[in-house]
């Protein structure tokens, strides 16, 4: 099947089969590997990704169900000019990350989730909810949380 997306600002046509995730589309047509897949169940999270502008698990979206969206991967997230989001910079400031398998995940979740309300970084009790939706074995979070914290502060204050 023929699908036309938008990823990162770009129109593609794909040539996909009709049970190609978008998670396989992302890392083997537009060899986006930032993408990340580990469970390939929705469980872990790594392969969270926006599509418009709704943080999703690309491991159990197809392909095809995107066809006329939008799609924001990880190498996406910075700015035009190359420049790291808040959110990237908040990670290396907070070491929040470490073998950085899930990193782009956490990401893509946490942009999302501070597009949408911005405000869920001031309610630890909402953020801490948010957060555990994905897996990560190395760091315990708490530098994530502090992450998504800081870059919403930054974001607030007129950030990219």
């Amino acid at each position: 099947m023929r699908v036309t997306l938008t990823v990162n600002g770009e129109r593609r046509e794909l040539e996909v089969e009709a049970r190609r995730t978008l998670a396989d589309a992302l890392r083997e047509n537009c060899r986006l590997t930032g993408t990340h897949l580990a469970c390939e169940h929705g469980v872990c999270g790594a392969c969270t990704v926006l599509v418009d502008g709704e943080a999703v698990r690309s491991c159990l979206m197809f392909a095809v169900q995107c066809d006329g969206r939008e799609v924001r991967t990880v190498e996406g997230l910075a700015g035009a000019d190359g420049t790291p989001h808040p959110l990237q910079e908040a990670f290396s400031a907070e070491h929040a990350l470490q073998c950085g398998f899930c990193t782009p995940g956490f990401l893509m979740l946490a942009a999302g989730a501070l597009q949408e309300d911005p405000s869920i970084a001031d309610d630890p009790d909402r953020l801490r909810e948010l957060l555990t939706s994905n897996l990560c074995r190395c760091t315990g979070y708490e530098s994530i949380r502090r992450a998504v914290t800081r870059a919403a502060g930054e974001l607030a204050g007129g950030a990219s």
